[in-house]
């Protein structure tokens, strides 16, 4: 029989949180952060995923997903002495 490393002892021993432990872990969190912090921090993560998007759908959209010339490229035409 494989060992298992500690985490997944503890999955094994204990499960994943269902429903109901979900509900009293938000209530947890309600109570020790505050409901304003965790509107600011559900905020600022859908600001981050939603520019994550962005990002990409532009690289996508460029084509720069091949990676960039080497600046030290000796075809580069802005280094002329």
């Amino acid at each position: 029989m494989p060992s298992t490393g500690a985490g997944e002892l503890v999955i094994l021993m204990f499960g994943l949180p269902g429903g109901t432990e979900w509900v009293i872990l938000a209530i947890i969190a309600l109570l020790v952060f505050g409901g304003a912090k965790i509107a600011n921090v559900g905020k600022n993560a859908g600001k981050a995923i939603r520019e994550f998007k962005e990002e990409t759908a532009a690289i996508k959209k460029d084509g720069k997903d091949e990676p960039t010339k080497d600046s030290t490229d000796s075809t580069d035409s802005t280094d002329k002495d």
